[in-house]
């Protein structure tokens, strides 16, 4: 019993400094930059030694991809909590549109995940983590509502692909001060526009 309270101590320890090392980096990064922030400053924000962050983290940039997939992981969360599978599935949709945009609008977020990640861990990694969480999510929720026949039936990953730019692209121009209802609307359009266009009922054939 006293060795398995040391070693969940000593996970526990492990787990607790990670934490640190991940929010001191976040805080960091959002307010100098990935290239500005060295990891003698992160230590110090920490309160651990560089052994401590060179035992969890290989170097600077795998830190960063830590600090990036628990921001992607946080957005994937939000979106899912407002979302539930009880949701008729446009409705969950447009629930989960409107969480994606307002997750992104925690400080520094958008920044971190739509310029900064591509640029320091590049667009594949980027697109490998997307797909791990918020791409992950909106591909569920288009799944759903094309089995649901309330989406017309597309291919799924381009549609996913297609969607999700437009939705950053829309957190990128509302963090610099756009308007976050014009968007909306846009992107409600969009969502809309995918339903099945009803087929007139055929009318009575025509007599010479």
């Amino acid at each position: 019993m006293q060795w398995d309270s040391a070693r969940r101590s000593n996970r526990d320890r492990t787990e607790a400094t990670r934490a640190d090392l991940i929010a001191a980096a976040r805080k960091l990064f959002i307010e100098k930059s990935y290239a500005e922030t060295g990891t003698p400053e992160i230590v110090a924000a920490a309160g651990v030694t560089r052994g401590a962050l060179y035992h969890h983290f290989a170097d600077k940039q795998a830190l960063f991809a830590a600090v990036v997939e628990q921001e992607a992981a946080a957005v994937a969360a939000e979106i899912e909590r407002t979302s539930p599978p009880s949701l008729f599935p446009r409705d969950a949709l447009v629930a989960g549109s409107d969480a994606y945009l307002a997750a992104m609008r925690a400080p520094g977020r958008a920044r971190l995940l739509l310029l900064d990640g591509p640029a320091v861990l590049g667009r594949g990694a980027m697109d490998e983590i997307d797909n791990r969480h918020g791409n992950r999510s909106l591909r569920e929720g288009l799944v759903a509502a094309m089995r649901s026949q309330s989406m017309a039936r597309l291919p799924v990953e381009a549609l996913t692909a297609l969607l999700a730019a437009a939705f950053d692209r829309a957190a990128l121009a509302i963090e610099v001060g756009a308007s976050p209802e014009d968007y909306r609307t846009v992107l409600m359009a969009l969502i809309d526009g995918l339903s099945p266009v009803p087929h007139p009922a055929p009318g009575p054939a025509r007599t010479r």
